[in-house]
C-alpha cells in the first residue's frame, strides 16, 4: 500500500523537466541532481517535496530522451508513485527498472493537488482519501510488482538471476 500527498502536474512533462539538461554534469552524483528534480516544471518542487509524496499528471509523462536518471532522482527526492493518464514507454520501463511505481489512470486529472491518496498496486485500487473517491486501474503484473518490491531490477536480478521466478 502506498499513501501520500499529491503534487499535480499537467500534460507532456518531459525527462528534461524532470532532470534539467543544464545539470547533466551531475549525472554521476544523483543525490545532488535530485535537488533539481522537476524544477523546470515547477521551481518550488525540489525544496518542498517530502518523502512519500506522489505525483499526478496528464498525458505523456516522461516523454523525451531515455534519461535513466530521471526516475532515479524522482525516487531519491522521495516520490513514492506517479499517477498519470499515460506514460512515455521508455520512461515507464526505466521507472519500473529503478523500482518507482507508476499507475496509468484515465481520471488522473480529477485528482487535486494536496489530496491524500492510498494506492493498492496489486488490486488496482486508488483511493482519494481527501475526496472520499475510489478509482480502479489495471493492476500491475506480478513480475513488475516483484521488481518494485525489491527496489528495482538490479536487486531482482541479484536475487533471482535473469528471469522471473515465483
Amino acid at each position: 500500500m502506498i499513501k501520500g500527498k499529491v503534487w499535480k502536474f499537467g500534460n507532456d512533462i518531459s525527462t528534461d523537466h524532470i532532470a534539467p539538461g543544464r545539470y547533466f554534469h551531475l549525472r554521476t552524483n544523483l543525490p545532488e541532481l535530485a535537488k533539481h528534480v522537476l524544477e523546470d516544471a515547477r521551481d518550488d518542487f525540489p525544496q518542498k517535496v517530502e518523502k512519500g509524496d506522489l505525483i499526478t499528471a496528464g498525458r505523456n509523462f516522461g516523454l523525451g530522451s531515455s534519461r535513466e536518471h530521471a526516475p532515479r532522482i524522482m525516487k531519491l527526492a522521495g516520490i513514492s508513485c506517479v499517477v498519470a493518464k499515460n506514460f512515455a514507454r521508455i520512461f515507464y520501463r526505466n521507472s519500473i527498472n529503478v523500482g518507482l511505481p507508476l499507475v496509468e489512470l484515465k481520471e488522473a486529472d480529477e485528482i487535486n493537488e494536496g489530496d491524500i491518496l492510498e494506492i493498492n498496486l496489486e488490486n488496482g485500487i486508488l483511493k482519494d482519501i481527501t475526496r472520499n473517491k475510489e478509482y480502479r486501474f489495471k493492476p500491475l503484473p506480478e513480475f513488475i510488482l516483484k521488481i518494485i518490491e525489491m527496489g528495482g531490477i538490479e536487486n531482482y536480478i541479484k536475487k533471482y538471476g535473469d528471469y522471473f521466478k515465483e
